[in-house]
């Protein structure tokens, strides 16, 4: 497999895609927002991902009853979600200065669009790939639109079934998606390790024959990391300045020390990987000189029998190795030797 975004190549045999999310942590805040886009590129992230959106074309603008967020365990308990969705969107007009920006440092900026006039709003800024969220994944409406661009599309497939994700891939794939990656997500935020389930990730790969990455909301790397040794090539994370600023999304996004730990450690774990090897390396060569074997304890004579007095399996590994030190015990040796002589073959009469 393997694809590469704007040039940024993709796949098994590349650094893992890092991918910043800026979602509403900018907190209304254009300045805040380019200050994010600075901090993700001087981290090392490849890519800043944007949600293109107003709550209007997310939601209705209804008061209570369904709209209202009560679930005890929220983030975002206590509000409506136009509400919400007024307070964590980024202004269209930021997304031409942000996109610019990134572009300027070296990084790749796409988005999240959440429906179809977004799609179009962003075909005009020619972005590189389009990632549909979580919650979007049975808006099939909006994966065939996003597909039919020929850009590579990035689905995250948090509460999904098999016969979704397969319903959103169909579409895709019909709709002329040819570079498609598929993020393993747990919608839950933060989410827990335990809930994680990074195993998925290989079976994913195998099942729909694509890319596929993890879309993380836990604490910290460790559940990335893990990602990464099970094949994950992309990783997503939500990024802001600093935790205390407070934001939507604060809570569980990184920040810069946390998402330069990430790119680093994700880099390690993937070049950790490597192929089946058994037997030393090119670089352990040396390193054998620490294994133990057979060496002269106590000087000895032509005629000698070798005993545990005389013989010792000791460090370093220039002699015979340890597993012929019974075949050689009881053997006359053929040559004065001191203390401290490897033991060889040609020793012995």
């Amino acid at each position: 497999m393997g694809l590469n975004i704007d040039n940024r190549k993709i796949g098994d045999n590349c650094q893992p895609f890092i991918i910043a999310e800026m979602s509403g942590n900018h907190n209304l805040s254009l300045e805040r927002a380019l200050e994010i886009v600075e901090a993700a590129a001087k981290s090392g992230a490849h890519a800043i991902k944007l949600q293109t959106y107003t709550a209007d074309t997310l939601t209705l603008d209804v008061n209570g009853g369904d709209f209202f967020i009560n679930d005890e365990n929220s983030l975002w308990k206590g509000k409506n979600l136009h509400e919400l969705y007024k307070q964590s969107y980024t202004p269209w007009e930021w997304h031409k200065p942000i996109m610019q920006r990134a572009k300027e440092l070296g990084m790749i900026c796409f988005s999240s669009p959440f429906d179809e006039s977004a799609v179009d709003f962003l075909e005009e800024l020619n972005v590189p790939a389009y990632k549909i969220a979580s919650f979007e994944n049975n808006y099939l409406q909006l994966i065939s639109k996003v597909a039919s661009t020929g850009k590579t599309v990035i689905i995250s497939t948090g509460m999904a079934t098999i016969s979704e994700i397969n319903d959103a891939v169909t579409v895709a794939r019909d709709s002329g998606c040819k570079d498609l990656i598929l993020l393993k997500c747990t919608s839950t935020y933060p989410a827990t390790p335990e809930n994680s389930n990074v195993l998925t990730i290989p079976h994913m790969r195998e099942l729909f024959g694509c890319e596929v990455g993890i879309s993380d909301h836990t604490m910290g790397v460790g559940a990335s990391i893990a990602a990464v040794s099970h094949g994950a090539t992309v990783i997503e994370k939500h990024f802001t300045l600093s935790r205390s600023d407070g934001g939507v999304d604060s809570v569980f996004s990184l920040e810069p020390h946390e998402l330069e730990l990430l790119v680093v450690e994700t880099d390690r774990a993937w070049r950790s990987l490597g192929r089946v090897v058994y037997g030393s390396t090119n670089s352990e060569e040396k390193s054998k000189f620490f294994r133990r074997s057979l060496y002269i304890s106590s000087d000895v004579v032509s005629g000698d029998i070798l005993t545990e007095n005389n013989l010792r399996i000791v460090r370093p590994g220039m002699g015979l190795e340890p597993k012929y030190y019974d075949m050689c015990i009881g053997r006359k040796v053929n040559r004065d030797l001191k203390k401290g002589t490897a033991l060889s073959w040609e020793f012995f009469a």
